[in-house]
């Protein structure tokens, strides 16, 4: 569908790149405002005219959360590739508008914030470009494919004045919250180490397809925007692009980012001081890239993060689901999922009780039993099952609209989310040099290894990067 924008349209200004930078100033900003104008006065009853951008595995999740709220209209999808479109105009039904290509529909000054549910590699440009387009927006995670798109994007939505929800939907579910201020009021006593895993087996793995055409009805060379120019291959393309460092950081980034988050929203860290992470693509037999088998340490300075991935051994363990974790206090434990959580106090022992009986008690000379009372414990326990993953995404769709009519901070904002996506990708840095890094968090600097200090950045594709330039020239 072509765009009714007038004579200063965003591709007309890109044509024209190496016009001055305060041409570009005067350009942006005159969307921006423009766009606050029109973004406060929303539809009829106080509506807020959405768009969504991808209709994936969680875009249909969120396309369903959005169309649930009464002061919502999806007014808009955009998808590259067309049976995906269909379907998400069958699903929202009325008369919504349909975009192949992403940048129509944020031409359309009627929009006034959208969801971005693409692959990672998307995810921050599409955010800049929505922000310098004046609208808000609701960005799925992990927020970044590399670590200095997060500064980049926080910057932009400063200047546009934009809301920016990272998907990271836990920090709007209720067992959660109140879990955080447990941990906070010391009811495991002093934090000393957080476990996170995901275990499960799918083996032999995604097979090798060979590289083909791209199907008819997808938009491939769109669909890889911004991405390196490879051959099409359906390992590549829709769900499957996870697996390929291109697109995204494998479940370090993937689930990482979501149990993370609970760990720095928790204890409120900017990001650890050190990072090591080991493993690689060792068992299962395909074309893909990302790790089958990863272990990572971060170290907080007060309290240590264990990290295991698994997609070859199921593990038996169960309980936590996806996204689970372990908080360990010095006086209680505390597993934490979407379902819930439980707080397991430890019992209160005398040292030397806890070592007298060891196998079966030392001789005369050693540490012998002394008398204390029974059963006691450090803290009180104390669990709440009450989780519901779905109701999670709901409010945290809901937080989305509320920030937008009230110009606040939403629960899940930019600072944070570039900071956990930023530990996300240390790890996968770690693995992929080998080497444990130094990380300062104020400067966002690794220390000292100048060829990990070149991997927080890659570089974008033709026309891409020039998008991006005439973005950044104006912040």
């Amino acid at each position: 569908m072509k765009s009714n924008r007038s004579k200063l349209s965003r591709r007309q200004f890109l044509k024209s790149s190496s016009r001055t930078a305060l041409v570009g100033r005067t350009f942006l900003s005159a969307i921006a405002t423009t766009a606050l104008s029109t973004s406060r006065i929303f539809g009829a009853n106080n509506r807020i005219n959405l768009g969504i951008i991808g209709f994936g595995l969680i875009g249909r999740i969120h396309t369903r959360n959005f169309l649930a709220q009464p002061d919502v209209q999806i007014a808009a999808i955009a998808e590259t590739h067309r049976p995906r479109l269909d379907a998400a105009a069958d699903l929202i039904g009325g008369s919504i508008t349909r975009y192949q290509d992403f940048r129509r529909l944020l031409d359309n000054k009627s929009i006034d914030a959208v969801v971005i549910a693409t692959p990672d590699h998307w995810h921050c440009l599409m955010t800049m470009m929505a922000c310098a387009a004046g609208k808000d927006v609701y960005c799925e995670k992990p927020l970044t494919l590399f670590v200095k798109e997060g500064r980049w994007m926080i910057d932009c939505a400063k200047r546009h004045k934009r809301i920016v929800q990272v998907g990271t939907q836990q920090r709007s579910g209720p067992h959660f919250q109140k879990a955080k201020e447990l941990l906070q009021q010391k009811a495991l006593g002093q934090l000393v180490s957080v476990q996170m895993h995901y275990f499960r087996n799918v083996l032999p793995g995604f097979g090798s397809p060979p590289d083909s055409a791209p199907p008819p009805d997808l938009d491939y060379d769109l669909w890889l925007g911004p991405a390196p120019l490879r051959p099409y291959n359906p390992n590549r393309s829709i769900y499957h692009f996870r697996w390929f460092w291109d697109y995204s950081g494998g479940q370090m980034t993937n689930l990482g980012q979501h149990s993370l988050d609970i760990v720095h929203w928790f204890t409120n860290t900017p990001g650890p001081k050190s990072i090591y992470s080991t493993g690689g693509r060792h068992l299962l037999k395909d074309n893909c890239e990302v790790p089958d088998t990863q272990d990572v340490i971060l170290d907080y300075g007060n309290f240590i993060v264990n990290v295991q991935w698994r997609e070859a051994a199921a593990g038996g363990r169960e309980g936590l689901g996806m996204g689970g974790l372990v908080f360990q206090g010095t006086h209680a434990t505390m597993p934490i999922s979407r379902l819930g959580y439980e707080i397991i106090p430890d019992p209160k022992i005398h040292p030397t009780n806890t070592v007298a009986a060891i196998l079966g008690g030392h001789p005369i000379g050693g540490p012998q039993p002394l008398d204390e009372p029974k059963d006691q414990l450090w803290t009180k326990p104390d669990s709440d099952k009450s989780g519901n993953a779905l109701q999670a995404y709901q409010l945290h769709a809901r937080n989305f609209l509320d920030s937008i009519k009230s110009r606040q901070q939403p629960n899940s904002d930019l600072e944070s989310g570039h900071q956990i996506a930023t530990a996300c990708h240390l790890s996968n840095i770690s693995l992929r040099t080998g080497r444990k890094l130094t990380w300062d968090a104020q400067k966002e600097e690794i220390q000292n290894d100048p060829e990990a200090s070149a991997m927080l950045t890659r570089s974008y594709r033709d026309p891409w990067d020039k998008e991006l330039a005439a973005i950044r020239s104006t912040l």
